[in-house]
Formats: structure tokens, C-alpha cells, sequence
């Protein structure tokens, strides 16, 4: 039987989130423990691009996540008292998808202004795996150095590039090819998209 595995997740304001949706499905269809913080911007463009109502939160998190198995936990922003936020809490890891620069540049700078950036330092900290997919263009010399920063306290940057050559024909393949990079990453087994030199 599978081995439980235990990871955050955190969705920011980028334009994307989409791609936090269906890594967060999943993780919990392949039967992981999630741990999920969502921004408050990213409640915003969970309404601008998926249509979601966010006045009903607790609803969407069930309707979109109950579905693809147990396991979901949400923590609020604020929720400093929430197990993510201690050293002493066992993950095995971390991935903020899609990631804005001002949360990058947050982490970057170990603000912990609120509970994502503080999981993320503690992530850093303890030497576990950090995942950043920024999804921003064009890139300032702020952007790409904050990533610099990030690359060298231990932390992988994922950006927001699927490839084409599985030849995708649809949206849902361009998004599953960038959620499966991400799985990849996780040291987790998926079948989201054709790897290059497979039949």
C-alpha cells in the first residue's frame, strides 16, 4: 500500500491558478495529505478565471476538492497557529503555484507576512523541498534575482513553461503537462502527460 505523503500548497494572485487547482486534485487523488493556503488575491482570481463564488468558501473547497478524495486541510492566511507554520510539523514539502512576485519577493526576503510565506521559510529551514511556479512576464531584474535568492537558500523554480512536444491539442493537456512537471518534482508517480521517447 502507498505511503501517505504530507504537502502544502499555496495559491497566490498570479494569473494561473488553475494550475494550483489541479495539483492540489491530484495530490489528493493519488491519495496525499494537503495542506492548502490560498491568498487573498488568489480568492480574487479564483473568481476572475475559474468563476468561482468566493463568498462561499468552505462550499468551493468542498465542491472542487471533496470529489478527488480525503485528506484536504485549509488553513486561512492569518492562521498562525495552524501546524504549517512550525519546524516541528513533518512535510514532504512545498509548492506555491502559481506563484506572484509579491509573494516570491516576500519569501525571498523570509518576511513571513502571512501563513504561505511563513510555511515557506519553515520549508527553507528544515531543508525540505520548496517548489515556486512564478507566472509572470516580462521579467524585471527584482523578479529574477528574488528567484536567484531563492534557488540559493534550496528552493526549485518551476515556471509556468509547458512544452509542446506531446502535442497537446487542448487546454487541459497544457495544464496537466505543468501539474505533472510539478508531480515529477514531488518524486511522485503520474501518468498526466506523454513523456519524450514513450510509445
Amino acid at each position: 500500500m502507498k505511503d501517505t505523503k504530507i504537502f502544502t500548497v499555496g495559491i497566490t494572485g498570479a494569473s494561473g491558478v488553475i494550475y494550483g487547482v489541479r495539483l492540489v486534485q491530484e495530490l489528493l487523488k493519488l491519495k496525499n495529505q494537503v495542506h492548502l493556503v490560498i491568498t487573498d488575491a488568489g480568492w480574487q482570481v479564483l473568481k476572475q478565471e475559474l468563476d468561482w463564488d468566493t463568498q462561499k468558501q468552505e462550499e468551493l473547497l468542498n465542491t472542487n476538492f471533496a470529489i478527488w478524495g480525503e485528506g484536504l486541510n485549509y488553513h486561512h492566511l492569518r492562521d498562525f497557529h495552524a501546524p504549517i507554520a512550525s519546524g516541528s510539523f513533518q512535510t514532504d514539502g512545498m509548492v506555491i503555484i502559481p506563484c506572484s512576485m509579491g509573494t516570491l519577493s516576500g519569501v525571498a526576503q523570509g518576511s513571513s507576512g502571512n501563513l504561505l510565506e511563513r510555511a515557506a521559510d519553515v520549508v527553507l529551514k528544515e531543508g525540505k523541498k520548496l517548489l515556486v511556479v512564478p507566472r509572470e512576464t516580462p521579467l524585471n531584474v527584482i523578479h529574477i534575482e528574488n528567484m536567484l535568492k531563492l534557488s540559493q537558500a534550496g528552493a526549485k523554480i518551476l515556471p509556468a513553461m509547458p512544452g509542446f512536444y506531446h502535442k497537446p491539442t487542448n487546454l487541459s493537456q497544457l495544464i496537466d503537462h505543468l501539474v505533472g512537471k510539478v508531480l515529477d518534482n514531488l518524486g511522485i508517480e503520474h501518468t498526466m502527460f506523454k513523456r519524450w521517447g514513450s510509445d
